[in-house]
């Protein structure tokens, strides 16, 4: 077996020094920093049109969704998931704010709890979805702000609210109205940055 291995070995090493067979020039520094500036500049144009098209890295900013995201926390939007479907109740989106005008730069992050057809309102510091009292784990208060409503969301309207329910902490449809999904940019999947707090919402 040994005897094998070194036969193998010496033959190998007389093609290598054959003086019939040049040896192949290496790389050279200039070439080999071209393909990695290929390679940085191909994966760089992939993530801007996954980001585009398919998904989104958004940061949280300000408390209106407290407890459920908090400030600082990063968010993984899935912004293809409504080309298959459409919202559910509870689905926490991002959206372009739509007290904002035509341009639309700033986002928000809230939760539908409204559905087209729903009539919703805000009585007694609860949540009334058709008439019955909606079971909000996901909040840690009843609503402290004025009551609101009833109102009947039309077709492909969408009712969104933040879960901070303390008072005036929260910019959402019952300050600027229902949203339709033309206004939605995403599902936010789950949070992947801090580490401590990964979680799928």
């Amino acid at each position: 077996m040994n005897s094998n291995n070194l036969s193998t070995e010496h033959v190998a090493s007389k093609e290598r020094n054959s003086p019939g067979v040049p040896d192949q020039p290496g790389k050279s520094w200039g070439a080999e920093l071209w393909d990695w500036v290929k390679t940085i500049v191909i994966a760089f144009v992939i993530m801007m049109l996954l980001n585009l098209f398919v998904f989104n890295l958004s940061m949280v900013k300000g408390q209106s969704m407290q407890p459920t995201l908090v400030e600082q926390d990063r968010l993984f939007v899935n912004k293809i998931v409504y080309d298959f479907g459409t919202p559910s109740r509870s689905d926490v989106i991002v959206l372009r704010d739509p007290s904002e005008g035509v341009e639309k730069k700033d986002f928000l992050v809230k939760r539908i709890v409204g559905l087209p057809g729903d009539t919703v309102e805000v009585r007694d510091h609860h949540l009334f979805v058709n008439g019955e009292q909606q079971a909000e784990t996901y909040t840690d208060t009843e609503v402290q702000d004025p009551d609101f409503g009833p109102i009947t969301l039309e077709a492909d309207h969408y009712f969104v609210m933040g879960d901070n329910r303390h008072e005036g902490k929260s910019k959402d449809s019952r300050v600027f109205g229902s949203i339709t999904s033309s206004e939605i940019v995403g599902r936010a999947e789950f949070i992947f940055w801090p580490f401590s707090e990964i979680k799928k919402l």
